[in-house]
């Protein structure tokens, strides 16, 4: 059953990376369920143009914040769930994807990957979890990747980011359960944002920015575990990832740049 405006247990949500995207998406997604967001990201004007369409529709507040400074990231969402009388429902969201060959590695870019998709979703899960924990309600998704099942040339580091992710949000699910808090893992394939614009491998069963906010809030609401979505992007990584070494190294090798 589709979820009604105004029929969610959330009174207030914190999504990051939420100035574009998957991000921007959710954010609207829930704002427009009379949820009250704290859209965070970098881009400030961003927010606050989307704050304006969402006018009438639902209530987002602005946050400029970049996650990659992780102690900064923490300090702020423990300083909103003190304003807002606690944050029911956190997602990680930001993150980036720049490629890393490992035939001519970039530091820098290797060292922002971590930045923001390990440290910065890390701080993010991190900073209220206890405070969930105490209250004995509460929500935390991470945005994960069905690319994370393995390492994939070129972009071994963002895929090594997914994988800690993933593995990360298990452990605090696990954990955090009998506090009553519930931890979600949400794994898309190919969705067409801005990111994936200049992309030049095929995207196969590429989704509208519109339909996988769609699927990924209403997995939320439910309570999903986990989610990998479309069924047939996940039901190839599921093969991929049994897929003995030789056989996945040949075929990975095959990848790169304008290949099909």
């Amino acid at each position: 059953m589709d979820p009604k405006p105004g029929g969610l247990k959330y009174r207030t949500a914190l999504i990051t990376g939420a100035s574009g995207g998957i991000g921007r998406g959710l954010a609207a997604w829930f704002a427009r369920r009379e949820v009250k967001v704290f859209g965070a990201a970098r881009r400030l004007e961003e927010l606050e143009a989307l704050a304006r369409e969402l006018q009438g529709q639902g209530e987002l507040i602005p946050v400029r914040l970049d996650v990659a400074d992780a102690r900064a990231t923490l300090e702020t969402l423990r300083s909103i769930d003190d304003a807002c009388g606690g944050l029911d429902l956190v997602v990680a969201n930001a993150a980036v994807a720049l490629e890393t060959p490992g035939d001519a590695p970039s530091w820098d870019a290797v060292e922002r990957i971590l930045d923001v998709n390990v440290r910065g979703a890390a701080a993010t899960l991190t900073a209220v979890a206890d405070r969930m924990a105490s209250r004995g309600r509460g929500h935390l998704v991470g945005m994960s990747s069905l690319g994370g099942g393995r390492g994939v040339p070129r972009h071994n580091t963002y895929s090594a980011s997914k994988a800690f992710l993933t593995n990360f949000l298990e452990g605090l699910r696990i954990e955090l359960a009998p506090r009553g808090v519930q931890v979600t893992t949400i794994h898309p394939g190919f969705v067409k944002t801005p990111g994936t614009a200049g992309n030049t491998f095929k995207m196969p069963f590429l989704l509208e920015l519109d339909d996988a906010a769609e699927r990924i809030g209403r997995a939320i609401v439910r309570g999903s575990a986990e989610f990998s979505f479309p069924w047939q992007t996940a039901l190839m990584a599921k093969l991929v990832r049994m897929l003995p070494n030789a056989l996945w190294d040949r075929a990975a090798r095959s990848l790169g740049p304008g290949r099909e």
